[in-house]
């Protein structure tokens, strides 16, 4: 293969068979559960890097299930997201993300940075319950309830939740090891249609795990519980700061 072939078609790993197509990302039928919890100020900025700011001691723990996304398939992802400030912006940092599924965690993170592990997150309708479960391996992690579809919320109000920007710390190391990119990405979701939204009363736990420390940020108080139904389109990112300028 000539050196201007291998530029050509060079985009993902592996060359030959990337692990992902190019972009870009359109997603039917998506789903959130997100439970919006207060936890200790203290965990929450150990975790949150500069120039991001915290506006309060509130996580949001979601699970997503996908089940037509173009170029990744069917999946689920679970994981937590902390509302912050960039300038006078305000977002979201995606803290932690959790999936069962190589091709998004691998264009995940070579793509945009997103924070991405393998696991088995699991969204499903448990009679009268929405019902979330994350393990990592053998061992449960997090568990998450809410009453199916209690109260209709306001369409427009979750489609300005959801098309707020957000924010992802991008690292990729060099061949020696040390770090070769180290850069805060802003992305955007797109298109976004939202089919439906509702709250409902919510529980949330959190088991400790070495590997997957997502009790760090303890749960002290539950605010809220919302489930949405929507079709969008996952836009690609900018940089908006370099750590290694």
């Amino acid at each position: 293969m000539h050196e201007d072939d291998v530029k050509r078609r060079a985009f993902a790993m592996p060359l030959t068979s990337p692990a992902f197509p190019p972009g870009p990302y359109r997603f039917v039928n998506r789903e959130y559960l997100i439970i919006t919890y207060r936890t200790d100020p203290d965990a929450l900025r150990a975790v949150v890097p500069a120039p991001l700011e915290i506006l309060e001691p509130v996580v949001k723990y979601e699970f997503i299930r996908m089940p037509d996304s173009t170029g990744f398939g069917d999946y689920t992802e679970s994981g937590q997201v902390i509302p912050v400030r960039f300038g006078h912006e305000r977002g979201s940092y995606v803290h932690s993300m959790y999936l069962n599924d190589e091709a998004p965690i691998a264009g995940g993170r070579e793509l945009w940075g997103f924070p991405k592990k393998l696991a088995a997150p699991r969204l499903q309708v448990d009679t009268d319950t929405l019902l979330g479960t994350l393990d990592y391996g053998s061992v449960r992690i997090a568990t998450a309830t809410m009453g199916y579809k209690h109260r209709a919320l306001d369409p427009v109000a979750v489609h300005a939740s959801l098309t707020e920007p957000g924010f992802l710390l991008k690292i990729i190391p060099h061949v020696d090891g040390s770090p070769r990119i180290c850069e805060l990405v802003r992305y955007y979701l797109e298109d976004v249609t939202v089919k439906g939204a509702w709250s409902g009363p919510a529980a949330l736990e959190l088991f400790y795990h070495a590997l997957a420390p997502v009790a760090d940020l303890p749960v002290l108080e539950v605010l809220s519980g919302v489930q949405v139904l929507t079709d969008l389109t996952l836009g690609m990112g900018t940089v908006v700061h370099d750590y290694l300028a």
